[in-house]
């Protein structure tokens, strides 16, 4: 009875252990991402921006900001193990910004660009959900030296 209860626990952190791998290379991912997508806005000529998509310069440079920022907070709280609690918060507004961008594309004339932001939206939804829910990063009070 007690070897079973033990294989039980065992392998119940074993998939934690998976899931957070997991998780970590999502974020990675999205972080690059978006730390990519983010920093173009502010090295491209706006024009170039605009021919796509008519949108004032302000917005393009505040949707840049929020794309660094998000990127920043994928990654930062894990890695210092400092208010941990944020890279799900950054995961869930980075959604929000990919559920605009997805409403942009699908008012485009091709709107099969929507489905790049909405599969990006739907990784940074799951991050969202998996740090906050199944596997959340531990902070540093909790991580043995």
């Amino acid at each position: 009875m007690q070897y079973a209860i033990n294989t039980r626990t065992t392998s119940r952190e074993t998939n934690r252990k998976a899931l957070g791998a997991t998780l970590w290379t999502v974020q990675g991912l999205l972080a690059a991402v978006f730390l990519f997508a983010g920093s173009m806005k502010f090295v491209m000529p706006i024009e170039m921006m605009t021919e796509q998509f008519p949108l004032p310069a302000w917005f393009r440079y505040f949707t840049g900001a929020a794309e660094v920022l998000g990127a920043l907070g994928l990654v930062l709280p894990g890695v210092t193990g400092i208010r941990t609690a944020l890279a799900p918060l950054a995961a869930a507004g980075l959604v929000i910004v990919m559920i605009g961008a997805t409403t942009l594309s699908l008012a485009t004339p091709a709107p099969e660009m929507a489905v790049m932001p909405l599969v990006v939206g739907i990784l940074a939804a799951l991050v969202a959900y998996g740090r906050s829910q199944v596997a959340p990063h531990r902070s540093s009070s909790h991580r043995s030296a």
